[in-house]
């Protein structure tokens, strides 16, 4: 009988450690849960204000040179990539007090890299509608693009025509709700008819603004330039890109000279030396965290404003931030 209440005892006291060691290891779990939540969210947060502080830098170079005036190309100081470094060389350079920072941790392994792009360097889809209607010009310009990439003439046609018919704002249209949305961003491009795999393959040589924009002749690559002017052939774009690479375009004249054609071949409303849109996009690692952000400015005069701004990885089509 006594054997019986000691085997009883040892079995509770058993169960009783077993119960106590669960509840210690859920609360453990809690605890180390809830760390990493809130070391996430710091990290996050600290990400969010640095790549802010990395936009703001990048508007400036964009302010200054517009200051210094001329045209825009791929030898001026916001043209080059910002390699990846760490963000203690940064704020050694500046007057930040950095000694009174944790070097050894925090900014030792953090690390920001990024780069701006021209975006009038591409072909803005927004120029095939003109008013009212479809924009012949640009749709010969786009159907040479799609000629040179091999992709559907259909789908081209569609994507004008739904373009036309979203941004008609007349209250017939409107009251009919057959109007398809408005994208916003390249990736949202099979809205208006395109295959995912045209997208895709267009996403090099296209983008979306606001307004209609002319391609900048010094920025955009062979291609491209061979899309965006006529009697262009591949061979003679990439002779174009040799010669502007020695010596930047400064007005449509040195284009037209170095084409050897008239300068009435060359439009204003199609054909520029400068821009005003540029994406802007950078990257913060911190430890095992990558964060990616990218924003698209405009430039006015001395004034670049911030039209919006999302993260995630280049082109996903990540929800925008403002």
């Amino acid at each position: 009988m006594r054997s019986r209440h000691v085997g009883a005892a040892l079995l509770t006291a058993m169960l009783t450690v077993a119960l106590v060691a669960t509840l210690a290891s859920a609360a453990l779990w809690q605890q180390f849960r809830s760390l990493e939540i809130e070391t996430a969210e710091r990290a996050r947060l600290q990400s969010q204000w640095i790549l802010n502080g990395a936009l703001d830098w990048a508007r400036l170079i964009l302010r200054e040179d517009a200051r210094a005036g001329g045209a825009d190309h791929l030898a001026e100081p916001w043209a080059v990539p910002l390699q990846e470094a760490r963000l203690s060389t940064f704020l050694a350079s500046s007057n930040s007090p950095v000694d009174a920072l944790d070097t050894s941790t925090t900014l030792s392994q953090t690390f920001l890299s990024g780069d701006i792009t021209d975006l009038q360097s591409r072909m803005n889809v927004r120029n095939l509608v003109d008013g009212s209607k479809v924009s012949e010009a640009a749709l010969a310009a786009f159907a040479r693009l799609f000629n040179k990439l091999q992709l559907p003439a259909a789908e081209l046609t569609l994507l004008a025509e739904n373009l036309r018919f979203a941004l008609d704002t007349s209250p017939e249209n409107r009251s009919s709700g057959l109007a398809p949305l408005m994208p916003q961003r390249v990736s949202q491009l099979g809205w208006l008819g395109l295959s995912a795999k045209s997208v895709v393959i267009l996403s090099p040589y296209i983008t979306l603004l606001p307004v209609p924009t002319p391609v900048n002749l010094n920025t955009a690559d062979a291609t491209v330039l061979a899309a965006v002017i006529p009697r262009m052939d591949p061979a003679k774009a990439q002779r174009m890109v040799t010669l502007r690479d020695g010596r930047h375009f400064r007005a449509l004249s040195d284009v037209a000279t170095a084409l050897n054609e008239p300068q009435d071949v060359l439009i204003e409303a199609q054909h520029s030396v400068s821009s005003q849109f540029f994406e802007i996009h950078g990257q913060l690692r911190l430890d095992k965290v990558v964060v990616q952000q990218h924003s698209v400015v405009q430039r006015q005069g001395l004034e670049v404003k911030t039209l919006w701004t999302d993260r995630g990885p280049r082109g996903a089509g990540a929800t925008p931030l403002q």
